[in-house]
C-alpha cells in the first residue's frame, strides 16, 4: 500500500514548467469565456438541466454504465416505470450533482460532509466513509494495480487535510485553482474513500470545485466525455503519479481536459441559444398561446409531457394537450407514445445534445 502524503508536501514551483504554463493560460481562457456564454442564457436552469444529463450519462459511461439518451430521457419523464437499471443509476449521479450544487451554492464551502451527501445520493445509501479493509483497485486482467488506504482513521485524516486544502488557502500553496483542481481529483481517487461511486463523486467534485472558486457561476463544465474518450490516458497518468510521482502529466492531462471541455460546452451552448431564440421568435409569430414559460419547459426537458405543461403554465390538461398538438403539427415537437401515455420531444433541441453521439456511433 503506498503512502499518500497530503497535498501541501508538493512544491507549487513543480507546476511552473512553460507547458504546464503555457497550458494553463489557454484553459483559463476558455474556462472564463464559458462563463460568459452560459451567461448568455436567460434562463441557467436550462443548462444546468439538460448538461448536467449529458454529463450523468457520459460520467457513468466511464463506469460501464452505459445507458442512450432516448433510455435517459424517457425514464426521467416516467420515473414511476423506471425499468432500465443504468438509466436509474445515471438519473441519480444528476440528482447527487443538485445535491452538491446546492451545498456549495449556500455555504461556498465543499466540505467532507458535503461530499458524503454527494455520495450517498449516488449510491442510495448511508455507509459513508469505508470502515473495512479489502478495497483494491483492478486492472482488466483481475490484477491489483492499486491498494488505496484501508485504515478508517487514515482515511479520515487524509479526508480531513484534502478538505482544509480545497477550502482554506491560508493552508495552501498559491497554485492556480485550475491547477489546485487537478490535484484535489487525483488525491481524491487516491485515497477513494468510499465503498463505491468514488469515480463519479470524484468528477462531481471537479465542477462544484470550480464553482465555489467562482471561475463559473453554475455546474456547466463537465469533463467525462473527455475521459471517456481518453479513458486508457486518464487511468495511466493517474497511476503514473502513484508509482512515478509523474505530477506534472497529470496536471498537464487535466489541463487540456479543461481546455478542450470548455470549447466543446460553448459550442453547444450556443447551439441551445441558437435554437431557442428561434423557436422563440417562431412560436410567437404563429401562436397566441406563446410566452417564456413555454419555452422554458420546452428547452429545460428535451422530452416533455402534458403533466409538465400544465404544471409550468398553469393550464388545464385539456388546453396543454391542445398547445403540444398544435407544436407537433408546426414541426416543432415530436409526439410519441408510450403505453397509455405520450411525450414529446423538443426536435431542435435533442438533435443538439445526440449529435456526439450519432458521430461517435458513425
Amino acid at each position: 500500500m503506498t503512502r499518500i502524503p497530503p497535498l501541501t508536501e508538493l512544491s507549487p514551483d513543480r507546476f511552473e514548467t512553460a507547458a504546464i504554463l503555457k497550458k494553463l493560460t489557454l484553459a483559463s481562457r476558455k474556462l472564463a469565456e464559458l462563463k460568459g456564454v452560459a451567461a448568455s442564457i436567460p434562463n441557467q436552469g436550462i443548462l444546468i438541466n439538460t448538461l448536467g444529463m449529458q454529463e450523468a450519462k457520459d460520467s457513468s459511461a466511464i463506469e460501464n454504465i452505459v445507458t442512450t439518451h432516448d433510455e435517459l430521457f424517457q425514464d426521467d419523464l416516467f420515473p414511476e416505470h423506471l425499468a432500465n437499471p443504468a438509466a436509474k443509476e445515471v438519473l441519480r449521479y444528476r440528482q447527487a450533482l443538485r445535491v452538491g450544487f446546492d451545498r456549495v451554492s449556500q455555504s461556498g464551502l465543499l466540505t467532507a460532509r458535503h461530499i458524503i451527501e454527494i455520495q450517498a445520493e449516488l449510491e442510495q445509501n448511508s455507509a459513508g466513509f469505508r470502515k473495512l479493509p479489502g478495497t483494491a483497485l483492478k486492472n482488466g486482467a483481475g490484477e491489483t494495480i492499486y491498494t488505496p488506504p484501508q485504515n478508517p482513521e487514515t482515511i479520515i485524516e487524509l479526508m480531513r487535510d484534502l478538505e482544509r486544502f480545497i477550502n482554506d488557502d491560508s493552508v495552501t500553496f498559491a497554485a492556480d485553482p485550475l491547477i489546485k483542481m487537478a490535484l484535489i481529483h487525483h488525491q481524491f481517487e487516491s485515497i477513494h474513500p468510499f465503498y463505491d461511486g468514488n469515480g463519479r463523486t470524484g468528477r462531481i467534485l471537479n465542477v462544484l470545485y470550480l464553482v465555489k472558486e467562482e471561475l463559473l457561476e453554475i455546474p456547466v463544465l463537465y469533463l467525462s466525455r473527455y475521459i471517456v474518450r481518453t479513458k486508457s490516458d486518464y487511468y495511466r497518468l493517474l497511476q503514473s503519479v502513484r508509482e512515478n510521482d509523474r505530477w506534472e502529466d497529470w496536471v498537464l492531462y487535466m489541463l487540456t481536459a479543461i481546455e478542450m471541455t470548455a470549447a466543446d460546452t460553448i459550442e453547444t451552448i450556443q447551439a441551445i441559444r441558437v435554437a431557442l431564440f428561434d423557436m422563440k421568435h417562431r412560436i410567437r409569430a404563429q401562436y397566441k398561446f406563446y410566452s417564456q414559460d413555454l419555452i422554458n419547459n420546452l428547452f429545460t426537458h428535451p422530452y416533455t409531457k402534458i403533466e409538465y405543461i400544465e404544471h409550468d403554465l398553469k393550464v388545464s390538461r385539456l388546453t396543454a394537450t391542445k398547445y403540444l398538438d398544435a407544436l407537433t403539427a408546426g414541426g416543432f415537437l415530436q409526439k410519441v407514445k408510450k403505453g397509455r401515455s405520450n411525450y414529446y420531444i423538443n426536435r431542435a433541441l435533442n438533435a443538439i445534445l445526440t449529435r456526439d453521439s450519432m458521430q461517435e456511433g458513425a
